[in-house]
C-alpha cells in the first residue's frame, strides 16, 4: 500500500506542472484554453524524440518547452490579431498539433524510451532508491516552477499580466497593452504544460499522440479540489501551491476509487465526475451559506 501511495504522490506533483499551466490562462487571465490537450502530448512527443536521436534528456525537455511556447503562441495570435474566440483558437491549435506530433514521433502513434536514458534513470539520481526517484524530481520541479511563478507575478510585467486578467478595459486605460499580455499568458502556460509532457514521458517510459485527451480535466480537477478545500482566501503564492496539493489529493482519491475494485477503463468517467462535484459543491455551500 505504501507503495502505491509514493507512486500517487509522485504522479500528482509530476501532474502538478499541468495544473500550474492552466492555472495561469484558466484562473488569472480568465481564458478558456484548449491548447493544453495538444501542447501536453506535443512535449512529450518532442522530449522522446529528441532522446531517440541521441539528445541528453535534460536538453530534450528545454526543446520540448520551446515547443510549447510556438503552440501558445500560435494560439495567441489566433486568439488577438484573428479575433478568433479563445475556446475555439486552441481547439483549432489543438486539432492541428495532432498531426505535429504524428510528424515529430516519425508517423508512429507511440513512440517508447525502453532501453534509453531518461532523467529517471540519469547516473546523477544513482544516489536515490529507483521508487523514491519521481517523488525527488517532482518535488524538485514543482518548487522551481512555483518559485519562478512567485518571483514572475511579483514584477512589473507580472503585476500587469495579473491586472489585464482582472479588468482588462482598466488595463488598457492605464497604458497595458492587454493582447500582448494575453499572448504572453498563452505562452509561458502552455511552455509549463510542455514541461510536464516531456517529464511525465520519461516517467511513463513512452510518448503517444491520444495521451492529451482528458488532459484539461485533470489539471482543472486539481484546481478546483484545492480551491474547494481551501476557499480563496490564500494569496496567489499559496494557491500555487495548493493546486500541487490539489493534484496530489486527485490522484489518491483515484487510488482509492480503483482499489474499490472499479474497472480502470472508467478513469476519464471517474475524472469527470469528480471535477462536476468540485465544481458543484462551491455553489451548493454558497446556498446554505444564505439560507442560513
Amino acid at each position: 500500500m505504501f507503495d502505491l501511495l509514493l507512486s500517487s504522490t509522485s504522479q500528482g506533483l509530476l501532474w502538478a506542472t499541468i495544473g500550474i499551466g492552466l492555472f495561469i490562462t484558466f484562473r488569472i487571465l480568465n481564458i478558456t484554453d484548449m491548447t493544453v490537450e495538444g501542447s501536453y502530448p506535443l512535449g512529450a512527443a518532442v522530449s522522446v524524440s529528441m532522446i531517440h536521436a541521441g539528445l541528453n534528456p535534460v536538453v530534450s525537455i528545454l526543446i520540448a518547452i520551446f515547443s510549447g511556447m510556438i503552440a501558445g503562441l500560435v494560439t495567441g495570435m489566433l486568439t488577438t490579431i484573428g479575433k478568433i474566440p479563445s475556446l475555439l483558437a486552441g481547439i483549432l491549435t489543438m486539432t492541428g498539433l495532432y498531426s505535429v506530433n504524428l510528424l515529430v514521433m516519425g508517423n508512429k502513434a507511440n513512440l517508447s524510451l525502453l532501453g534509453y536514458k531518461t532523467i529517471f534513470n540519469s547516473d546523477l539520481l544513482r544516489f536515490i532508491p529507483q521508487n523514491f526517484r519521481a517523488l525527488f524530481i517532482g518535488i524538485l520541479i514543482v518548487t522551481v516552477l512555483i518559485a519562478l511563478m512567485f518571483w514572475f507575478l511579483n514584477t512589473q510585467l507580472g503585476q500587469a499580466f495579473i491586472a489585464t486578467g482582472d479588468n482588462p478595459i482598466m488595463a488598457e486605460s492605464i497604458g497595458i497593452d492587454t493582447r500582448k499580455m494575453s499572448i504572453l499568458g498563452l505562452v509561458i502556460s502552455n511552455a509549463i504544460v510542455a514541461t510536464g509532457g516531456a517529464v511525465i514521458a520519461q516517467s511513463d517510459g513512452y510518448a503517444d499522440v491520444n495521451k492529451g485527451i482528458g488532459t484539461i480535466v485533470v489539471a482543472l480537477a486539481s484546481i478546483v479540489i484545492a480551491e474547494v478545500i481551501y476557499n480563496d482566501q490564500l494569496t496567489l503564492g499559496q494557491r500555487l501551491i495548493t493546486i500541487v496539493l490539489g493534484s496530489i489529493i486527485y490522484r489518491i482519491v483515484i487510488l482509492i476509487v480503483l482499489s474499490i475494485g472499479l474497472d480502470a477503463n472508467l478513469m476519464k468517467l471517474i475524472s469527470a465526475v469528480l471535477l462536476a462535484a468540485a465544481l458543484i459543491f462551491p455553489n451548493i455551500r454558497k446556498r446554505s451559506l444564505i439560507k442560513k
